[in-house]
């Protein structure tokens, strides 16, 4: 569960990014973050192959299954709290995948600039536009 007080990039509550698979440093379903998350796993995004290629080359297999950590591998779809760094890193290299604007908790912002985020929201059905849930 979030913590009620924890704010997303848009200002809101932070929302749940994924239950299945049960993502977040602390594995809550929500990006939170705090001292002990040094990697800032502050980003919902739904993951793409090419974001999954470029993670696994970067040295990170996030389709392994991890059977031991209750981890079945992630598949391109699955929401994901991704580090910052790492979702700017692939932003650079033209494969960042959309993010949940909602469910990405402020604390990307001290990695990544709004506008970047804003940029790369996940649209999706439903959806009518960055911020805006259906």
């Amino acid at each position: 569960m979030s913590d009620p007080l924890a704010l997303n990039v848009l200002g809101g509550p932070l929302l749940a990014c994924s239950y299945d698979p049960l993502t977040g440093f602390s594995r809550t379903g929500c990006c939170e973050t705090g001292p002990e998350d040094i990697g800032n796993h502050s980003v919902c995004a739904r993951v793409t192959a090419e974001f999954l290629a470029f993670s696994a080359a970067k040295g990170n297999d996030l389709t392994r299954p991890q059977p031991q950590l209750r981890f079945r591998g992630l598949v391109p779809g699955d929401r994901w709290c991704l580090c910052a760094a790492r979702w700017l890193q692939a932003c650079d290299a033209g494969v960042a995948p959309p993010v949940v604007l909602e469910a990405t908790h402020e604390r990307a912002l001290d990695v990544v600039p709004l506008d970047l985020l804003l940029k790369h929201a996940w649209v999706g059905p439903g959806r009518e536009g960055p911020g805006r849930a259906g």
